[in-house]
């Protein structure tokens, strides 16, 4: 760099002499860079602040021009930026002194045109900075941005400036549910949206980006407003064609569930997902089975390559998260609300349906094409799993419904499942860890309930099917000697009640 070369003609002379005295510095250049290093310590941010250094690094900055003072202005927003990391005084000084403004402005003029993304990145640090020291930065930051400057730096395509960006958001929504209705109403949705086409154009480096999807998707009910935004023109909530041969949903909404799906795996513990956000995932999960009136046979698990069929395998273990999270902490009152929506709105029907009409797992197929005297060995119009593990989550999602529901229990022997269930016990190679999954629904489908223990037992003596792993969950049928019936009986020690207990939340089965 060649100091001789910047612009220190333009500082005003006052502003000059103090950054020079306080650092016992030449020059402007040398000045600043030792300060930078300097604030990089908390004992140095206090002693800088004793000083007073932040007012007269605002005015340094404010006589600097965009681009022609680039150099010397990233170092003045390195220097404010560091000034305001976690010390009180500074960042109360910042909002003093009208730096809000003052940074905007410098945003704007490096977000137009040609974005100067190094600009644009430290000016929102220092934002993010003042932004966690309380409601009163939050506000003038909020009242400053939202809602026109904060979609234009939403649009800056940068993995380094939707960091800051996210988080300067989420700090100023934190503990106000109002900002985030603004942050999600008509003018604010398209600030998240952009955000979201940011990080599916260049990704996402830092956890703010999921910690504010958490807090929109998760945490308030606002995913629906989110998701149908990223939607094709022209498309609709239906998630239908709008042109011929264009898939149903868009890049950024199969991101955007991939996103929140491994949020809410990471958070179960956390979280209690609102109804509106389930029954939204739901409804996609339905709009997006028409795939499988076409797709083939997957060669991999997620992601595909294929939007719908991601967005299909997506929202399927979305389901089968928040069907998990009465297993997880029991059923609770909230939890117990979420899953019986679902179930009332026709979860377990479909479900079964769509299990029913794939071709079954291999070895199963096997047995009963060797039985000469079996009805039905042609399996030629049922349907292949488009991804590798398709059958595993649809088990999942079934397997966690039934914990500790009696109602679910006996809607799927009504519906003639059991055999259905039963057969999922079985190793697959296209549906990994199908058989722990298989073995964790069956466990469930006969806790406490009689009827379908009874149900299972004749099934078994009469050799419908050939279910070793009966065995692995602890039963074994005997003869009841009092009514010459055969029933389900408590072996010792049933290894499969462990493997169900350890396997039904692992996001890698």
């Amino acid at each position: 760099m060649d100091i001789t070369a910047l612009p220190e003609g333009s500082v005003p002379e006052h502003v000059l002499q103090a950054l020079l005295s306080v650092s016992n510095s030449s020059n402007l250049v040398d000045s600043l860079e030792d300060l930078v290093q300097v604030c990089k310590t908390a004992d140095g941010r206090e002693d800088l602040s004793a000083e007073n250094v932040l007012p007269t690094v605002i005015q340094l900055v404010q006589s600097l021009s965009y681009p022609s003072d680039h150099y010397l202005l990233t170092l003045s927003l390195r220097l404010l930026r560091n000034l305001c990391a976690g010390e009180v005084a500074n960042q109360n000084s910042f909002v003093e002194q009208n730096g809000v403004a003052i940074i905007s402005n410098i945003l704007s003029s490096a977000s137009s045109l040609e974005p100067e993304f190094g600009i644009i990145c430290v000016g929102l640090q220092v934002l993010a900075n003042a932004a966690l020291a309380g409601e009163r930065q939050q506000h003038a930051i909020w009242q400053q941005l939202f809602s026109e400057n904060f979609v234009a730096l939403a649009r800056v395509r940068s993995q380094k400036t939707c960091g800051p960006l996210c988080m300067i958001i989420y700090a100023c929504c934190d503990g106000t549910p109002e900002l985030v209705a603004q942050l999600c109403a008509d003018c604010g949705v398209t600030i998240v949206k952009e955000i979201v086409k940011t990080a599916a154009a260049v990704g996402f480096g830092e956890d703010w980006y999921k910690l504010l999807l958490s807090r929109i998707c998760l945490e308030e009910a606002y995913f629906r407003p989110l998701f149908f935004s990223l939607q094709h023109v022209g498309g609709n909530e239906n998630g239908k064609d709008t042109e011929g041969g264009q898939e149903s949903f868009s890049e950024e909404q199969e991101f955007l569930l991939k996103n929140v799906s491994e949020i809410l795996n990471e958070r179960l513990n956390e979280i209690t997902v609102p109804n509106d956000f389930a029954l939204c995932v739901f409804g996609i999960f339905k709009n997006s089975i028409r795939v499988l009136s076409y797709a083939t046979r997957g060669r991999s698990g997620l992601p595909t390559g294929s939007i719908d069929i991601d967005v299909l395998g997506y929202s399927l273990t979305i389901l089968r998260d928040i069907c998990a999270q009465g297993t997880l902490r029991g059923c609770t009152v909230d939890t117990m609300d979420v899953v019986d929506a679902l179930i009332s709105c026709g979860l377990i029907e479909l479900l079964l349906c769509l299990l029913h009409d794939l071709e079954p797992p291999a070895i199963i197929k096997k047995s009963v094409n060797q039985a000469k005297d079996q009805v039905g060995s042609n399996y030629s119009a049922s349907k292949p799993c488009p991804y590798k593990g398709f059958r595993r989550d649809i088990v999942g999602v079934i397997g966690n419904c039934l914990y500790g529901r009696k109602i679910v229990q006996d809607e799927i022997r009504r519906k003639d499942g059991l055999l259905l269930l039963l057969q999922q016990c079985v190793t697959d190679d296209d549906n990994p860890y199908l058989r722990e999954w298989g073995i964790w629904c069956v466990r469930n489908l006969l806790e406490r309930n009689q009827e379908n223990q009874q149900a299972v037992a004749e099934l078994e003596l009469q050799g419908s099917v050939d279910v070793p792993d009966l065995a692995r969950l602890g039963l074994r049928v005997e003869m009841n000697p009092a009514t010459g019936r055969p029933k389900l009986v408590q072996d010792v020690a049933g290894e499969a009640l462990t493997v169900g207990r350890n396997l039904r939340f692992s996001s890698d089965t």
